[in-house]
């Protein structure tokens, strides 16, 4: 199973779509790896750099509708090539979501209430997560803070990250 914990990246913004995510430019080849160096490249959000702050990120924490735009599988795999295996968020475009847990990553939605307490307080570059799936738990610290945020999922998401994704569950259920 994939490690869900580190560092927070925070795009405080909503309707990140899918082309931000990573351009349509570069969905011409056959590997992901190719896609690594693209993730985020054409989101525009003031004092965000990808080429900076990307890097050594594990999670990112957003706003609502995360991954809308274009159904493509593409932008999943551009955060899994990149470490990202787990965004945080209000709310996610539907097919983007199940594409996460399709590829064994995970795309949690917190009440709006919470997202905008954990942004006011924890919003900066020393922040980390660690998940905790046996309890369904963040445990989040920076800015001299910590607080612990419950999470759900549902059983069927569950057993896609436990297996690595869809692949590998249908490999051992079928």
């Amino acid at each position: 199973m994939r490690n869900f914990s580190g560092r927070a990246l925070f795009l405080d913004r909503s309707d990140i779509n899918t082309d931000e995510i990573i351009p349509a430019k570069y969905l011409t080849g056959f590997a992901k790896e190719e896609l690594k160096p693209h993730l985020l490249e054409d989101l525009q959000m003031e004092e965000f750099n990808p080429q900076l702050d990307v890097q050594g990120s594990s999670v990112i924490i957003s706003r609502s509708n995360f991954g809308c735009g274009s159904s493509r599988e593409h932008a999943p795999w551009a955060l899994e090539v990149n470490g990202i295996y787990l965004v945080i968020a209000k709310s996610f475009a539907r097919i983007f979501r199940q594409n996460m847990f399709n590829c064994g990553m995970m795309a949690v939605e917190l009440d709006p209430r919470t997202i905008d307490h954990v942004f006011s307080v924890f919003s900066g570059p020393g922040t980390r997560i660690v998940t905790d799936l046996t309890q369904n738990i963040f445990k989040i610290a920076g800015n001299d803070q910590t607080a612990e945020i419950p999470f759900t999922i549902s059983s069927f998401d569950r057993a896609l990250v436990a297996a690595g994704g869809w692949v590998e569950y249908a490999d051992a259920k079928y």
